[in-house]
């Protein structure tokens, strides 16, 4: 998720915590604007620059770090992915907490308050360690070189892709086809209505900085929870019979939609719950293993309302939703098609990633 812009590498923690407030950073006035320029490097299976001249790093197993927070859907994609796809003892996993100020996500929920692989108390770390004066925000997901200490990439949407087709030497057995080539032009063309309309139509609304703006975002979205309605009345998955990155992609929004954007974002037109095919959709891939048990909702709760002292001053988290629907029959084995296509599922989640004991649904 993409953070405040901060240039302060050297900023001590003594300062007051209003001077490094997030007031400010994301309702701006008018349209919310996403900042959509990554650091476009590409992890490649021999170090091939990407298509467009994109630096490219090896795959190499050991050598990354995935830094991707629990409450953020852009990271949550990735920890989705590479559960799906076995690379947990290949790529590692490092997991800032909910909350951040305007400088950097941190680490404060390990031992010292330190990732214990990079020995950096925040990600911006190895942003500078790599471009002593980045100017833009600091934003998870991110893969970090080990040895070096410098982050190499962050941009979400092609770090699952490379994932699915640049380590498959190194996928488990079993692994699902994600981005099959068949299908490639039909799940880029769903992903970017999903991305435009609803992964990031709900940020448009909550961080709307005129009636205006939000009016039009609010629009835009509802039209495309409709058309997904539609779409998914009759079909297990987005696209094909089995999931797929598309999948992925939008499953991380509907989790935190009754917990968070309903509310926080006033996209409330109607709770996802009260949409029989998406919240069935929903379900069924929470009760897949690599979906749910990726879920926090209370680190999820905890990022949204307490971070965006913009549209929540008091930061005050809600106890609710109740939870337990998730858990729910959803019935959606009658459409056809299978999880996992012709392969299996991911075994138990890595010692260590678990969602803790009260954060999910169960």
């Amino acid at each position: 998720m993409r953070e405040p812009d901060s240039k302060e590498p050297h900023s001590k923690e003594s300062h007051s915590k209003e001077s490094h407030s997030t007031k400010g950073a994301y309702v701006t006035g008018g349209e919310f604007n996403r900042d959509t320029s990554y650091i476009e490097d590409r992890i490649t299976r021999d170090g091939t620059p990407g298509p467009n001249g994109e630096p490219g790093w090896p795959v190499e197993p050991g050598r990354y770090r995935l830094i991707a927070a629990r409450a953020c859907p852009w990271a949550n994609r990735t920890v989705i992915v590479r559960r799906l796809l076995g690379l947990e003892d290949v790529i590692s996993l490092g997991q800032p907490g909910p909350t951040h100020d305007a400088r950097s996500w941190t680490f404060d929920l390990d031992t010292g308050g330190k990732d214990p692989v990079l020995g950096i108390e925040r990600l911006q770390q190895a942003y500078f360690r790599r471009f002593p004066d980045y100017p833009r925000g600091i934003t998870v997901p991110a893969v970090v070189d080990i040895a070096s200490g410098a982050v190499v990439t962050n941009n979400y949407p092609q770090i699952t892709l490379d994932f699915s087709t640049e380590w498959t030497d190194f996928h488990r057995p079993g692994a699902p086809q994600l981005y099959p080539e068949h299908l490639r032009g039909e799940i880029d063309s769903v992903n970017k209505r999903v991305f435009t309309e609803v992964n990031n139509g709900v940020y448009r609304c909550g961080f709307a900085g005129s009636q205006e703006a939000y009016d039009a975002a609010y629009t835009r979205l509802w039209n495309a929870m409709d058309w997904l309605e539609e779409r998914l009345t009759g079909q297990r998955y987005l696209v094909g019979d089995s999931m797929t990155e598309a999948d992925v992609r939008l499953f991380t929004t509907l989790a935190r939609f009754d917990a968070v954007y309903h509310g926080h974002f006033k996209c409330n037109r109607n709770k996802l719950s009260e949409m029989p095919a998406l919240w069935g959709y929903a379900r069924d891939l929470f009760q897949t293993p690599g979906f749910g048990d990726t879920i926090d909702f209370v680190q999820i709760k905890q990022h949204y309302y307490i971070v965006h002292e913009d549209i929540n001053p008091t930061q005050i988290v809600p106890a609710g939703p109740e939870l337990s629907g998730w858990l729910s029959d959803h019935g959606r084995e009658s459409l056809g098609g299978s999880p996992f296509g012709d392969g299996t599922p991911p075994g138990p989640v890595k010692a260590g990633e678990e969602v803790a004991a009260g954060h999910g649904a169960g």
